[in-house]
C-alpha cells in the first residue's frame, strides 16, 4: 500500500498567494467578524465597497495567518478566532474604514478587529479615527487651495501695487501735460 505525500492542497497555496499580495498592495486592509451577517446584509457590504472601490472577502483564518507572516498584518491576526472577513482598498485607505464603520453603526453586527493602512497596525479605535478622515481627493484638493491662496493673495497684492504705481504715473503725466 502507497501513501501520498501530505502537502498543502495547490487551491490553499494559491489563495496564501493572494492573500499576501492583498496584505502587501493594499493601502489599507481591516479584518471584521462577520458573525451574524445574512446573505442579504453581506451582499449590501459589498456593494458598498465595490461602490467605494474596495472590496471583501471571506477568509480562513489559519490561511490569513500563512499569507501574512513577516508583514505588519502577522500580530494583528495572530490570535484570530471565528469568522473572518478582509475589507481592503488598493487605492484609498480612508474609503474601506468609512464604509465598515459606517456599516457597524447602521446594522450593529459586524466587528471591527483591526487593520493594516499605509503599512501601520492600527485597532478597532484607529480604524474609527481613520473613518472620520477626508478621503485622498478631498484632502489633496485642501493641501492644492491652501497652496493656491498665498499665490492668489500674492498676485492680487501685486496687482494693487502696479495699479497704484499706472496711476501715479498717469497722473504726474497729467500734471506736466497741462
Amino acid at each position: 500500500m502507497r501513501h501520498k505525500e501530505k502537502g498543502p492542497r495547490p487551491e490553499k497555496v494559491q489563495e496564501v498567494e493572494e492573500l499576501r499580495e492583498i496584505l502587501q498592495g493594499s493601502k489599507a486592509a481591516i479584518i471584521a467578524d462577520y458573525r451574524g451577517l445574512n446573505v442579504k446584509t453581506i451582499s449590501t457590504l459589498r456593494k458598498r465597497l465595490r461602490d467605494s472601490d474596495s472590496s471583501m472577502r471571506v477568509v480562513k483564518n489559519t490561511l490569513l495567518k500563512r499569507a501574512s507572516e513577516g508583514l505588519p498584518a502577522e500580530n494583528l491576526v495572530k490570535d484570530l478566532e471565528g469568522p473572518t472577513a478582509l475589507a481592503y482598498s488598493l487605492s484609498d485607505p480612508v474609503s474601506v474604514a468609512k464604509v465598515l464603520t459606517g456599516f457597524v453603526r447602521e446594522f450593529k453586527i459586524l466587528t471591527i478587529k483591526g487593520g493594516v493602512a499605509e503599512g501601520q497596525v492600527m485597532g478597532p479605535t484607529q480604524i474609527q479615527a481613520l473613518s472620520t478622515m477626508p478621503a485622498r481627493e478631498v484632502l489633496i484638493a485642501q493641501v492644492v487651495g491652501g497652496l493656491q491662496a498665498p499665490v492668489s493673495s500674492l498676485v492680487g497684492t501685486m496687482q494693487q501695487i502696479y495699479a497704484g504705481l499706472v496711476y501715479t504715473l498717469q497722473g504726474v503725466a497729467d500734471k506736466k501735460g497741462a
